[in-house]
Formats: C-alpha cells, sequence, structure tokens
C-alpha cells in the first residue's frame, strides 16, 4: 500500500526525482520560484534546487516558452508550467510551430524533449477566457504528446515519464483537483504514456473519461450499480497517442459505450473515441454510441450557468440508460 498524498505533491515528488537524477531538468514559469507556484505545486523545490533550476519568468507565455523550446533544442530539459492552459493560447505558436515540428523539420538532427504543464478546463465560476479544455486541441497535432490525468499515482508516474521522453510532451492538469488524495508508493516508478487504466470491470456499458471527469464518471457508476447496471470505466490517462486498443477490447465485451468528455462536442475526443469505436467494433454495438460533452456554448459566470455547462452524474446516468434503452 502506497502513502496518501495529494495530486500536487505527487506533481512535485516526480519533478523533483528527475531533476534529482539529470540536472539537465529544469523547471521555469510564472511564480513557481519564490511564491512556490500558484498551486504550490513547486513549494520548496526552489530551495532545493536554486534559482537557475527553479526560475520565475514573466507574464509573457509566447516568449518564455520559446526560450524552453530552444533550451530544449539544445540539450537540456525544461518543464514549463502555464498558470493556465487558458494562457498558453498565446504560446501555441511556439508548441505547435516549433515544439512538435523540430524533430521532422531538421530531418531528424534535433529533437526537443521538453514538457508543457498545467491546468486546464473548468474551476468553478472563472468565466469565458478561463475555462477552456485543450486535450484536442494539442492532440491535433502530430510530434506532440498529450497526457490528462489527475490520479495522484499516475499524474506522478507520467509526468516522469514525460520529462525523460524525448518528445514535447503536453500535461493538462486540473486546478480544482490540485487537493485530491491516492495512494502513491514510495518507491520509484513511471507510468507508460499511451496505455488507458480501467478503473472499475464492468460487463453492461463501457464509459471512457479522463481528467477530472473521471470524479463525475465514478459517481455515475455507483449509483448505476444500486440500480443492476454494471459499467466499465476507462480513464484514457493519455490523449495522444491513444489507446484505442483498450476502448475496443472493452466493447466488444460490455457492447455498448458512453463517453464522457469536458470539452466541447464539435471535433473533440469524445468525437475521435465515437468514430474509432464504429470504425473497428461496429459489430459489436448493439447502441449508437452516446457522448456527454460540456455545452457548445462559452460558460459564462454565474452559477446556475457552471451547473448547466459542465457534465455531472446525472446526465452520464441518462446516457447509460439511453444505451441500453431503458
Amino acid at each position: 500500500m502506497g502513502r496518501v498524498i495529494t495530486l500536487r505533491e505527487a506533481i512535485r515528488e516526480g519533478m523533483c526525482e528527475e531533476m534529482r537524477r539529470d540536472p539537465n531538468v529544469l523547471l521555469m514559469g510564472e511564480e513557481v520560484a519564490l511564491y512556490n507556484g500558484a498551486y504550490k505545486v513547486s513549494k520548496g523545490m526552489l530551495d532545493e534546487f536554486g534559482p537557475r533550476r527553479v526560475i520565475d519568468t514573466p507574464i509573457a507565455e509566447l516568449g518564455f516558452a520559446g526560450i524552453g523550446v530552444g533550451a530544449a533544442m539544445n540539450g537540456l530539459r525544461p518543464i514549463v508550467e502555464f498558470m493556465t492552459w487558458n494562457f498558453a493560447v498565446l504560446a501555441f505558436d511556439q508548441i505547435v510551430n516549433n515544439a512538435a515540428k523540430t524533430l521532422t523539420q531538421s530531418a531528424g538532427e534535433f529533437r526537443c524533449p521538453i514538457v508543457f504543464r498545467g491546468p486546464s478546463g473548468s474551476a468553478g465560476q472563472l468565466a469565458q477566457q478561463h475555462s477552456q479544455s485543450f486535450e484536442s486541441w494539442l492532440a491535433n497535432c502530430p510530434g506532440l504528446k498529450v497526457v490528462s490525468c489527475i490520479d495522484p499515482h499516475d499524474a506522478k508516474g507520467l509526468i516522469k515519464s514525460a520529462i525523460i521522453d524525448d518528445d514535447p510532451v503536453c500535461i493538462m492538469e486540473s486546478e480544482i483537483m490540485y487537493g485530491l488524495e491516492g495512494e502513491v508508493p514510495e518507491e520509484e516508478f513511471y507510468v507508460p504514456i499511451g496505455v488507458a487504466a480501467v478503473r472499475r470491470q464492468g460487463s453492461d456499458v463501457t464509459i471512457v473519461s479522463f481528467n477530472k471527469m473521471m470524479e463525475v464518471v465514478k459517481i455515475a457508476a455507483i449509483e448505476l450499480e444500486k440500480q443492476g447496471i454494471s459499467a466499465e470505466v476507462i480513464d484514457l490517462r493519455t490523449i495522444r497517442p491513444l489507446d484505442y486498443n483498450t476502448v475496443i477490447e472493452s466493447v466488444k465485451k460490455t457492447n455498448r459505450l458512453v463517453v464522457v468528455d469536458e470539452s466541447w462536442p464539435l471535433a473533440s475526443i469524445s468525437s475521435e473515441i465515437a468514430y474509432m469505436v464504429q470504425k473497428r467494433a461496429f459489430d459489436y454495438l448493439d447502441a449508437p454510441v452516446v457522448r456527454v460533452n460540456a455545452a457548445d456554448t462559452s460558460l459564462g459566470y454565474a452559477p446556475t450557468f457552471v451547473e448547466e455547462f459542465l457534465p455531472n452524474p446525472q446526465r452520464v446516468i441518462q446516457a447509460v440508460k439511453q444505451v441500453m434503452y431503458r
């Protein structure tokens, strides 16, 4: 049994272990040093590693993302923290046009071993410009790997795998889940990028999700069990490369699929999964795939808007009953 620690502590441990192992690993971003991180993920890291390896940056995402890309091309392994991925839209030019394309446009001469990380998605009453999910945007770009996981054990193992990866990795966290607790062993371990996790075995329906929507799915699955419905729950953990096989094999067993995705419905991760399942497991489906997404609109500030915008356990339960014709 592992210790019980929070998600923020697990991410910090993963970064610290790799920084101790490799002096080329550094952390940079807004308020990561003196302030211990906007969400205290980097608490104590300045004291241990010093200002040359834990670096406070100006509020200039495009600028410090570019510095990180250049450092990665020259032998370092930067971890670039964005206070929120909403702000990182400014840095997409560096992420998409430089980091993701370094290997191919240099004909294999240069790699870009860099990690971009920070919270993504809604975090309550933060309104339209601070409540967006960008997994599908980033996963659309060849050359990037995209991780989106809130389980403390897996988040630690995945960030360690991301730091030692020779390709750029984007890690999507969750502001409101940094205090989530989970068991994490004290010994060193890695979690492979590109492998989903079956969180709950079931026989009647497959529910696929990722990031903080996993907490929504967990509540729904418990309630469904009380109603005599056995749900198999899959946590994607990685969005690119996406573990289609785990989803397909589950659907072959349950014959029904519900995908829960916090992002907008058009061109979403749920769209991709629905397409791939109908392509590779059409004959196994006993009902059309049903998606549960955020509302197709920008998120307003009022609590009532937040409640209506996001997927919730009741909407997941309704979707499951729809695919089961109940």
